[in-house]
């Protein structure tokens, strides 16, 4: 019998925020489900929160996820951009955690050193090795979506250093 593994991957953006699904079934990874929610601009920030709140419980309820891999807000230049992020950060974790998943975080450059193995890769070569580890025939779109499941894909690699963690405590 083939074990299975299914993670929700979460790039947090406040303009676009992206999201997959990964399964791990044996040594096989499937990209199920990847796609991004866009917000305006136009809207107040409460309703925009509300929307990505909306599609992310959608999804979860949908794909049924294990568990949740979420990108950790990284250094920003800009002061106003991390906070947005932060609250799309929390908004992403209030919809797994009321859906009972348990959330995992990855910093960007940990997510890239364990699906490219460099953790200065760029967008194109993640959006590549994504590709390649899914078996998909295009790379996957937008580049919210693909590190999004390049964050399933850092999770499922985590999971036996996990358990090996674990059982030696």
């Amino acid at each position: 019998m083939v074990e299975t593994t299914r993670v929700l991957g979460i790039d947090p953006g406040l303009a676009r925020t992206g999201y997959g699904i990964v399964e791990q079934r044996g040594a096989r990874l499937v990209a199920l489900h990847f796609g991004s929610v866009k917000t305006s601009a136009k809207i107040p920030l409460p309703e925009r929160l509300h929307e990505i709140y909306q599609t992310l419980a959608e999804v979860i309820a949908e794909a049924r996820p294990m568990a949740a891999s979420i990108e950790d807000v990284f250094h920003q230049k800009n002061f106003q951009s991390a906070v947005k992020i932060a609250y799309v950060r929390a908004t992403a974790m209030i919809a797994c955690n009321l859906a009972g998943i348990p959330v995992f975080t990855y910093s960007p450059r940990a997510m890239k050193k364990s699906v490219v193995g460099y953790g200065n890769a760029e967008k194109t070569q993640i959006q590549s090795m994504v590709r390649m580890l899914l078996q998909l025939r295009e790379p996957p779109r937008p580049f919210d979506a693909a590190d999004a499941l390049a964050l399933a894909i850092c999770h499922i690699n985590t999971i036996p250093l996990r358990a090996s963690l674990e059982v030696n405590s």
